[in-house]
């Protein structure tokens, strides 16, 4: 199997994907919200701020004011500072996501990982989904699929070179593909798996073991 074929496999269970937002500050606030946390959390932080979370509110806040806003997503100490040093870069690009998309990918990705608290699966969430970038995003979820399909990697760059070797160059395939894996990790391949329930049983390496839901 290659990443065209499992796209293809998760397209076909479970239709064409949402996309996060399509509003870049929101994407880049909530990639740093959801480390650690459900995306439930998230949604009620979101949801207690009644509009707030916007640049304007973040650049004059307090940290602590902004630390009891996001609360609900925990390690908010941590999170208010890495959200209050994004804010200040986007704005030292004038808040405009497409002067930052005409940059090398590169020069972006070095200068989000430069920043306290964005690590390379934050870095890359926020390069494909608010930026348009095709940086394919890796996290636990898709490497615990893959090795459930019976893909060995040594580690990430040998997983990001099988999804960017044969998936076309585009931002809107990765993020598709992230989020369907996302979406298949929830609901079926799950820490127990639900395997009498996938679509991937016939190509999936894991399925229907014994112990298996």
């Amino acid at each position: 199997m290659d990443a065209v074929e499992l796209y293809h496999a998760l397209l076909g269970a479970y239709g064409t994907p949402r996309w996060w937002s399509d509003d870049p500050y929101t994407v880049m606030v909530q990639a740093v919200l959801v480390q650690n946390t459900s995306w439930r959390n998230v949604e009620k932080a979101y949801g207690e701020a009644g509009g707030r979370l916007r640049p304007e509110y973040v650049l004059a806040t307090s940290a602590e004011e902004l630390e009891a806003l996001i609360r609900p997503c925990g390690f908010q100490k941590a999170k208010a500072r890495t959200i209050m040093a994004l804010t200040a870069w986007y704005g030292s690009h004038g808040f405009d996501a497409a002067s930052i998309h005409s940059k090398p990918q590169e020069d972006i990705r070095g200068e989000l990982l430069s920043i306290k608290g964005i690590g390379e699966e934050t870095a890359d969430a926020i390069l494909v989904y608010a930026f348009h970038k095709p940086s394919f995003i890796i996290d636990a979820y898709t490497r615990c699929l893959l090795s459930r399909l019976g893909l060995s990697f040594a580690d990430d760059s040998q997983v990001r070179t099988f999804f960017e070797a044969s998936l076309p160059r585009d931002a809107s395939a990765y993020g598709w593909l992230h989020w369907l894996i996302l979406d298949h990790s929830i609901s079926v391949c799950r820490k127990k798996p639900c395997c009498s329930s996938c679509r991937l049983e016939g190509i999936c390496d894991s399925g229907n073991r014994q112990g298996n839901v």
